[in-house]
């Protein structure tokens, strides 16, 4: 009896770690498509540090903040407030290398998604021979908390981009 019971108490368990460990996989890796239409990338007739100067114009004319500019690349961000609890930044690299007639110029932006949440605060006592005492503290901690980040896909989006970017080009 006890052997049936512990071989039975085995297999429940057995199966219990089985259900855990059989969670979706993400696989959003297949979404990838390597479609060679790519909204990333546009061609100027310029050279690549030409195009470089006119894409960091062109974020700089629409309030991103540059925190890397070199000859071929540019990184910039910029931070929006939809509502009180939410703060998303994007964060834009550029990258221009040469191409036969001119340059490549590689696009992506990546949006990172904040949110405000709320933590409370307690602070502890501790008194000799009485022992300690954990009081709660007035008010509650809010922070930050990163809830999603990815890269901006949308087509339009990076074409006004290179639209705008084309304007800067002399």
């Amino acid at each position: 009896m006890h052997h049936r019971f512990t071989a039975l108490l085995l297999s429940f368990s057995l199966a219990a770690c089985s259900s855990l460990s059989s969670k979706p996989k993400d696989e959003s890796y297949k979404l990838e498509n390597f479609a060679p239409d790519s909204p990333y990338e546009q061609s100027f007739e310029v050279s690549p540090t030409a195009a470089c100067e006119a894409g960091r114009r062109a974020l700089l004319s629409q309030g991103y903040l540059i925190d890397d500019s070199k000859a071929e690349s540019v990184r910039a961000r910029k931070y929006f407030q939809p509502d009180r609890g939410t703060q998303v930044q994007l964060t834009f690299s550029l990258f221009c290398l040469s191409e036969e007639q001119g340059s490549a110029v590689y696009a992506n932006v990546r949006q990172v998604r904040e949110e405000l949440k709320a933590g409370s605060a307690s602070t502890g006592l501790s008194v000799t021979g009485i022992g300690s005492l954990s009081l709660p503290f007035g008010g509650n901690n809010e922070s930050l908390v990163k809830v999603g980040e990815e890269t901006v896909t949308d087509a339009e989006f990076y074409g006004r981009f290179f639209a705008l970017m084309q304007s800067f080009i002399r």
